[in-house]
């Protein structure tokens, strides 16, 4: 299975040797917009929310990766959250 974006900010943003705020600080001087947080890449990373197209094209940027592949990391983000986990069934033993 490939990764979801979430897998994929974790793991380049480590490569880079950043932290989330120095990720946050990044994306907020080339994208001239200081909106971005800690906590919304925390976010992303977590799983809670999924970056929009403008941010995924500002990731691309800062930390080198293709803009097509943050495009499909977002869609395998998406196709997971769908996924719901099969209920265990318990033998009664009867």
């Amino acid at each position: 299975m490939q990764s979801t974006i979430s897998e994929l900010i974790v793991h380049l943003r480590t490569e880079h040797g950043l932290t989330q705020y120095e990720l946050a600080v990044q994306l907020a001087g080339v994208s001239d917009n200081d909106a971005i947080t800690r906590e919304e890449v925390s976010r992303w990373e977590r799983g809670k929310r999924i970056p929009g197209p403008y941010w995924r094209g500002w990731l691309s940027e800062v930390l080198g990766y293709p803009k097509d592949k943050w495009e499909s990391a977002a869609v395998n983000a998406r196709r997971s959250r769908h996924i719901v986990p099969r209920q265990r069934s318990h033998d009664s033993g009867a």
